[in-house]
């Protein structure tokens, strides 16, 4: 089964004294490239989040956010004066048009200014927001898993119009091989360069085995087929979908360089079209 790596989820749990809030939001990409905006009170824990983020979601560009409202009545929040005084002191020498009540407004918005002072955090607190982490996660997962199945879909769609194309070669393959035939014998008559009948047919069968597609046919048949099996896997198998849709395209290649057939040209570049729809979803599956 699928998992899309574009995600979203977001928790929030009250206690007594505290509001957390958790948010997560995912994008793809091939690592994990985890970005974290945490409360100054539990930077000492931002380890330990990025293993429990890490564990669950495994890949993707990750944006999480955990946010602390204090509910209780102790207010442990200070003023921090001599920022607060450099402040109003550069903006004064800006020579900005301004009253002493301006400047203060504009110097208590700038960071570092206010202070907490910071109890300990004890272990029902970081249990809660582990917790409130765990529910962020779920949802997370719950969003990718949906994300996926849509993903699959489309995925086993585009794999389906891959050998439908490749099955309609089968029709050109006759005319293929006399076009090739009377192209030579074209030739030579034009160069007037008179053969051994049997001779020119051994040659010709030589040529023409060089040209048959018929193990590339049935390689790219069964990298298909593969793929669309990988996809029902229970694992995580994005990484895995992307080699073998490379394989795929070395077999649609390798088609098209021996076709020598206009019509079955157009149906490689068919298949190369839905290739790269592959390879572009491909890109967002965990």
């Amino acid at each position: 089964m699928l998992q899309s790596m574009t995600g979203y989820g977001k928790s929030e749990v009250n206690t007594e004294n505290l509001k957390i809030s958790v948010e997560i939001k995912t994008l793809n990409s091939k690592s994990l490239d985890l970005f974290t905006r945490i409360s100054t009170r539990y930077k000492s824990k931002e380890l330990e989040l990025r293993k429990i983020i890490g564990d669950k979601l495994q890949r993707g560009k990750i944006d999480f956010c955990l946010s602390i409202e204090n509910l209780g009545s102790e207010n442990n929040c200070k003023i921090n004066k001599n920022v607060l005084k450099n402040y109003i002191a550069e903006l004064e020498d800006l020579n900005i048009e301004g009253t002493a009540l301006d400047f203060l407004t504009m110097a208590i918005r700038m960071p570092e200014v206010f202070v907490t002072q910071d109890s300990e955090i004890n272990n029902e607190e970081w249990d809660t927001i582990v917790n409130c982490v765990n529910l962020s996660l779920e949802k997370v997962i719950l969003f990718r898993k949906e994300e996926g199945k849509s993903l699959e879909t489309v995925l086993k769609q585009y794999t389906f119009n891959i050998l439908n194309y490749l099955n309609q070669i089968e029709k050109y393959e006759k005319e293929r091989i006399d076009a090739v035939q009377l192209k030579f014998k074209k030739l030579l008559t034009e160069l007037q360069i008179q053969v051994d009948e049997q001779r020119f047919h051994q040659e010709m069968i030589y040529y023409i085995e060089k040209l048959d597609i018929n193990e590339e046919k049935n390689r790219l048949q069964q990298h298909c087929k593969y793929f669309i099996q990988v996809m029902e896997e229970k694992e995580q198998n994005g990484k895995k979908l992307g080699f073998i849709a490379q394989e795929m395209g070395r077999e649609i290649n390798t088609i098209g360089s021996k076709a020598n057939h206009s019509e079955i040209q157009k149906l490689v570049v068919l298949m190369k079209e839905e290739l790269e729809k592959i390879k572009e979803q491909t890109n967002n599956v965990l």
